[in-house]
């Protein structure tokens, strides 16, 4: 039975007040249906009205039509506009099943919503916005797979990105972060694989000069890439690198793998969340595979945000206090 869903709301003579299509496709997201089968309806003020939408509906061959009542209680227009619309149209049209939600009504996540609402009229430290970040990011996704370290780690990375995926994405070899904190503690160098990692590492734990990028030691000469290029250079020059962050090349990334296979090192910690939709994910998969210690997503999505993300939470976790377990 072909169904429609039909969401009514009141209008407003302020044009404005009645654009509410991007709310409908959220909707229309979220109901994992297609875009023309759920519509807005106004019963003042706006277009379509509600009989037009269910005419519409019927026109496209539903046999089914759920309305609902985009109001907060069942009101004036709830208990007795809304009803006889839809009686009228019914005798019409028998064989079409109409079905009428209730109004939003006092539900608990309405509470929420209004909560965040009075928190955001409240005046924002940068502190307090990361905190209440933080709370979404708990509350919207699982990391109870992950250990304390690692937690604080994913939700960072999502913070940077606003991509809840990372939560099902991201691995860490069992000895990423225990290795990755004695390297910076020891003050070891971090090689990034370009200038915008380097540049989104905090420099508040961290001194500049010990974070490095050798993209402008090589040139392009029409055989590999640039970054591939500037890994293996500085893996053959720097003798104290303790933490590799690769975030843009994936070739970078598969250098690396190179290289540390070929020297057996396992006292360099990978950082490796390169984007895109060449090499990043085999790259990435490659990298998981490896005895010695990183930190992966095993997607095509990463980049030098969420690389930073990483490193920085790997700084904080080494250099700050840490919150009570």
């Amino acid at each position: 039975m072909k169904e429609k869903v039909v969401i009514v709301l009141h209008g407003s003579p302020r044009k404005s007040a009645n654009l509410w299509e991007p709310f409908r496709r959220y909707l229309v997201k979220l109901l994992g249906m297609a875009d023309g089968d759920v519509l807005l309806s106004y019963l003042q003020f706006g277009e379509p009205s509600v009989g037009e939408a269910l005419r519409r509906c019927l026109e496209e061959g539903a046999r089914r039509i759920i309305i609902h009542p985009l109001f907060l209680s069942s009101g004036q227009h709830v208990i007795k506009d809304l009803p006889q619309i839809l009686e009228s149209f019914k005798q019409d049209v028998p064989e079409v099943d109409l079905i009428l939600t209730p109004p939003i009504g006092q539900d608990e996540r309405l509470a929420e919503i209004v909560k965040e609402r009075i928190e955001e009229a409240r005046p924002y430290t940068g502190k307090s916005i990361e905190e209440e970040s933080f709370r979404i990011i708990e509350r919207e996704c699982n990391l109870s797979v992950f250990s304390f370290e690692e937690r604080e780690i994913v939700k960072r990375v999502i913070h940077a990105t606003a991509d809840l995926e990372f939560a099902e994405t991201m691995i860490f070899h069992p000895k990423a972060i225990e290795v990755a904190q004695q390297n910076l503690q020891a003050q070891k160098k971090i090689l990034v694989d370009v200038e915008m990692v380097r540049a989104g590492i905090s420099k508040a734990f961290y001194s500049k000069e010990r974070i490095i990028c050798y993209l402008n030691h090589v040139s392009d000469d029409g055989i590999g890439t640039r970054s591939e290029k500037a890994i293996e250079l500085a893996l053959e020059k720097e003798e104290d690198i303790g933490l590799l962050a690769i975030g843009n090349s994936p070739t970078a990334l598969l250098k690396v793998i190179e290289v540390l296979n070929k020297k057996e090192r396992k006292d360099v910690v990978v950082v490796g969340l390169p984007v895109g939709f060449v090499k990043a994910l085999s790259a990435k998969l490659l990298l998981a595979k490896q005895d010695f210690p990183y930190i992966t997503n095993l997607s095509r999505k990463g980049g030098s945000p969420a690389t930073c993300a990483v490193v920085n939470a790997l700084l904080r976790l080494t250099f700050q206090v840490k919150d009570d377990k």
